[in-house]
């Protein structure tokens, strides 16, 4: 089986150690980017985005909006969050 990166579609790819799920992590020698196979969720969508922005304006908690959308307060992209609410 040959693994191909999700990012630069390389076949340079070695296995680098397991996550906190024990999935087993892989990483691009060619980009550096490092993934698992098959993974549990995909990107956050652009309509959650929005609910998520439209909920921080009614200063509703980090944790609160996560119940909220279902989604976990990790996964929301870096830099979305303004400082001071983290």
């Amino acid at each position: 089986m040959y693994l191909t990166c999700p990012q630069c579609h390389s076949n340079h790819v070695n296995k680098n150690g397991f996550n906190r799920l024990n999935k087993q992590l892989y990483k691009c020698q060619d980009c550096g980017r490092q993934f698992v196979l098959h993974p549990a969720k995909g990107p956050v969508s652009q309509e959650t985005l929005e609910l998520i922005d439209r909920l921080l304006l009614e200063k509703i908690s980090l944790a609160g909006i996560a119940r909220a959308v279902k989604v976990s307060e990790v996964r929301f992209p870096p830099n979305f969050v303004p400082q001071g609410l983290t």
